[in-house]
């Protein structure tokens, strides 16, 4: 529904995933958790999808946990550390269940990103940012410690001194130099952000669908374990793809040029 705090739609091959929350800069309050995650098993588990546009309504893409709504439900919970605790395990079961998967992800990001709209975003494979966007942390501003994997997924992609940089001081960074950190795959003017993701999408799905897939499954697989395992799984999968009728009929085609 048009209403829910995260939508999603599904045409074509393409799950669109929209962060919904525009009013609150699309920070994620327990509904939004709890949809989030519900989405992310969907998206993993459905053979009719082959790739993932990530995006939001509104002015920001995200950020990060709506402290207002987890602060009123941490109150009336009790023990305060429990619910938020609960909460942040529900968010992490969705960025893994999605980073896990072999749907390669896309992420359209039109405005500012904070906190853990961090880990969001950084859950996506490409990420094609406005030229007006801008990433801040802002943890330490409330007291607060990375989530939403932010801990992990922020230093993978920048380094640990610049993650350092970014979580331990207030510093608002551009798009600009969010590309020169590696923070996104691509900038383009805003108003090209969501045609431009869109078409990302579209080439995989056009493309070596399974393929893509499961490259992406195997890069970020690769991040957490021996290089012994990584081979081990690249010869797999690789003779797995080589079998598949897409395969056979790509290689025939190349090898007719």
């Amino acid at each position: 529904m048009a209403d829910d705090a995260i939508l999603l739609d599904v045409t074509d091959g393409l799950a669109r995933v929209t962060l919904n929350r525009p009013a609150r800069l699309n920070a994620v309050d327990p509904d939004a958790i709890t949809r989030w995650q519900s989405i992310a098993h969907e998206v993993a588990e459905r053979d009719d999808i082959g790739a993932v546009l990530l995006d939001a309504s509104g002015r920001a893409f995200c950020a990060g946990g709506d402290v207002v709504a987890m602060s009123e439900l941490a109150a009336a919970g009790g023990d305060a550390a429990t619910v938020i605790t609960e909460l942040a395990d529900r968010i992490h079961d969705g960025h893994l269940t999605l980073r896990e998967s072999s749907k390669p992800i896309v992420a359209a990001v039109q405005g500012p990103v904070a906190g853990g709209g961090l880990g969001f975003m950084l859950v996506a494979d490409f990420i094609v940012a406005s030229e007006l966007a801008t990433f801040s942390s802002r943890y330490s501003d409330i007291g607060l410690t990375p989530d939403c994997g932010v801990s992990t997924l922020l230093p993978e992609a920048i380094g640990p001194r610049r993650a350092l940089e970014l979580t331990l001081t207030p510093r608002t960074i551009t798009a600009a130099e969010a590309l020169n950190w590696g923070l996104v795959t691509e900038v383009v003017p805003h108003e090209e952000v969501a045609a431009r993701a869109h078409a990302i999408a579209r080439s995989w799905l056009d493309g070596a669908t399974g393929a893509f897939g499961q490259a992406k499954r195997l890069v970020r697989s690769g991040l957490s374990r021996s290089f012994a395992e990584a081979l081990d799984d690249e010869a797999r999968t690789i003779g797995a793809a080589f079998a598949t009728p897409e395969a056979q009929a790509r290689i025939a085609a190349f090898t007719r040029r």
